[in-house]
């Protein structure tokens, strides 16, 4: 009696779970009903949105490919020894990049370790101890306006206040305070996007178990947030790369002499880098050649950047583990 009273009540989970054990046999309708409501409705529309995503895919995958094989199969040939480790010697009329070579690593080098940890500290900062949200806002939208900024005006404003008023001159560490203005609001942003990703539990079991703030940031966030640092480095080092009008005006126009004396002379001396090169050869002198050769250096120098960088994540991650 008790279990039928049990049974019928609609409050009873017995009821409920024995209705939910029910299987239904095959052809009635209410598996029908509920099987074609599972059923995904292929519709032309979404069939042709499909098409399209894949096919611009496909487009922009292919575009990259025939872009590097271009560059490679029209610069390879110019990789002679005498083109790539000696200087240009105006009197002989031979033309060499070595210089220009060893000014791009110098500026690659001296603008990500002046960018890196700035712009990592202001993304911690902002995600996790600022709290004033109005100042985050007005921050994160400089940020954004800075990195829309033209390059041109970086360099006008570079030489007037790294190399004229701070009086560094026109030299290599013009030329890397400048990039640095130019990276940082990308690692920033980037960083902060990182931050923001990592799920919240996180922090809040690393302050169940008595972790400070700044040791979770050490050992649980920057490491959960390391390929958005290490994306931020590699599009840092795509633009440091390929910036020539900028560095015209701050860091010199010509790599002729090869630098000599220790390195932190080399910083304070003037000196073209691999980009500003390909310009002059290929523009101002129409040496299309001469600039393909250099062009497929350019290319070698960030793809083993961009290697090493994640080689180097890969270890730190298999370290913290």
């Amino acid at each position: 009696m008790s279990a039928d009273i049990r049974t019928s009540s609609p409050d009873n989970k017995t009821e409920t779970n024995a209705a939910a054990a029910v299987v239904f046999p095959k052809g009635h309708p209410r598996l029908q009903s509920s099987t074609s409501l599972m059923k995904k409705k292929r519709r032309p529309v979404d069939m042709l949105l499909y098409g399209l995503i894949y096919f611009f895919s496909i487009a922009i995958l292919a575009m990259v490919v025939y872009f590097i094989v271009y560059i490679l199969w029209q610069g390879l040939p110019m990789l002679t020894w005498d083109f790539l480790f000696t200087a240009p010697n105006p009197l002989e009329d031979t033309i060499g990049i070595l210089p220009a070579i060893i000014n791009t690593v110098y500026i690659i080098l001296l603008s990500v370790l002046i960018s890196v940890p700035l712009g990592v500290g202001g993304a911690i900062y902002l995600n996790e101890y600022a709290k004033n949200k109005i100042l985050i806002r007005i921050i994160e939208f400089t940020t954004e306006t800075l990195a829309g900024i033209p390059s041109i005006i970086f360099g006008v404003f570079g030489y007037i206040f790294f190399c004229t008023t701070l009086n560094l001159k026109v030299s290599l560490v013009s030329g890397a305070l400048t990039l640095t203005l130019m990276v940082l609001p990308t690692i920033i942003r980037n960083m902060q996007e990182a931050l923001k990703a990592v799920p919240k539990s996180y922090r809040e079991g690393a302050t169940g178990l008595g972790a400070t703030k700044w040791h979770t940031i050490r050992t649980i966030l920057l490491p959960s947030a390391m390929p958005g640092l290490i994306t931020a480095i590699i599009l840092a080092i795509g633009r440091i790369v390929g910036e020539s009008a900028a560095l015209i005006l701050v860091s010199g126009g010509s790599a002729i002499y090869m630098p000599r004396g220790n390195i932190f002379e080399q910083f304070m001396g003037s000196g073209a880098t691999l980009s500003v090169e390909l310009y002059r050869y290929a523009y101002s002198r129409g040496l299309n050649d001469v600039g393909f050769g250099i062009a497929a250096v350019l290319l070698i120098i960030v793809l083993i950047l961009n290697f090493t960088t994640r080689f180097i994540s890969r270890r730190l991650e298999k370290k913290k583990q």
